[in-house]
């Protein structure tokens, strides 16, 4: 099926969506196990501060049960409390990544209490849909200089009245969050919810609810096949090659192989397709942190070519990533942002 479909689906008590790009699961968010104590990404907490941590920018806090480290802070006191947010995914042994810069995000507006000022997302070129969504923000935003507010590209052509409502509900959740005790303030959202508000910029050409396990519209586009496919380290590419992508403690580390070709550009060939592939394996698998590409065998005179396509493949990514260059033997480094949990850790 051609175009952008939207599945999402309850498996266990918990929610799965799934986005499908021309018939390929291109990403997929799911809901942590009942239970699970771990902090998530998004999450607001009131929480208590253990120690300041001024050559980190912060100070280390309790968010009980974790340890959490928040940047964009002022100068803060043990025992003092600090509204801040999960912004990533913590390495093994170390504080939760948060800041203090926190976000209320809707799906079409973007709260920012610690950001003045009213703008429209630079995706928006027409002048006088600027001008009207700019009127719809002052309106059900009065007090812009001291509350920040963004408007989402995908708030364009958006009736008055729901944008309204979507900057109310991001101002109540604000209330909320500061009213609260102690602990977790306001929950992170579900994937079912994350999914709705990210991804509907483009407007997808279907969505697809389903409450059927297995079974439904998750099984007809493939996302349980993709789901057992990536419970294993191999990923099959285009023109005969694999590569082996394997968490480590330290590192995710990718193996590209030539497969049965054993061509003279084999080698390059096989590179080029995995770091094609590279960018939707990560997503799909949740993994970031330091990534090492081992590539198949090539010529030193290919590597800037190699080097290109890595680029242009993480460009379109949502996920922050950049390129660190080559090693003395011949590794290829990134830096990904440690976004979301780890897929192994969420399912089966």
């Amino acid at each position: 099926m051609r175009g952008r479909v939207v599945v999402t689906d309850e498996v266990g008590g918990r929610s799965l969506a799934a986005l499908i790009v021309d018939g390929v699961v291109e990403d997929l968010l799911i809901d942590p196990r009942p239970g699970d104590p771990g902090p998530r990404t998004g999450a607001v907490y009131c929480a208590r501060v253990i120690r300041p941590a001024p050559t980190l920018g912060g100070a280390f806090v309790d968010l009980g049960g974790a340890e959490g480290l928040v940047r964009e802070a002022g100068p803060l006191k043990p025992g003092a409390h600090v509204l801040a947010q999960v912004t990533g995914q913590p390495e093994p042994g170390k504080a939760v990544p948060m800041t203090a810069r926190v976000l209320y995000k809707g799906r079409y507006a973007i709260l920012t209490p610690g950001a003045p000022g009213l703008n429209i997302a630079r995706r928006i070129r027409d002048g006088s849909e600027r001008m009207r969504l700019t009127g719809i923000a002052e309106a059900a935003l009065p007090d812009a200089a001291e509350t920040g507010l963004i408007l989402r590209s995908a708030s364009a052509g958006v009736e008055a009245a729901v944008i309204a409502e979507d900057i109310a509900d991001l101002v109540a959740q604000r209330a909320e969050a500061e009213a609260a005790a102690p602990g977790l303030a306001l929950s992170a959202p579900s994937a079912a919810f994350e999914a709705w508000r990210d991804w509907v910029d483009p407007e997808p050409d279907a969505v697809y609810q389903d409450e059927a396990g297995r079974g439904g519209h998750a099984e007809q586009f493939g996302v349980w096949a993709t789901l057992d496919r990536l419970a294993t380290p191999e990923a099959v590419l285009a023109g005969g090659g694999f590569m082996a992508i394997e968490r480590t403690r330290a590192c995710v580390t990718v193996d590209v192989n030539t497969g049965g070709d054993f061509s003279p550009a084999a080698g390059l060939k096989a590179t080029l397709a995995a770091l094609r592939a590279l960018p939707r394996e990560l997503r799909l698998r949740g993994l970031g942190g330091v990534v090492v590409i081992d590539p198949a065998a090539l010529a030193k005179k290919d590597r800037p070519q190699v080097e290109a396509v890595l680029k242009a493949a993480f460009k379109a990514d949502s996920i922050e990533t950049s390129v660190a260059g080559w090693t003395p033997l011949g590794h290829l480094e990134l830096q990904r942002k440690r976004e979301r949990r780890p897929l192994a850790e969420l399912w089966p």
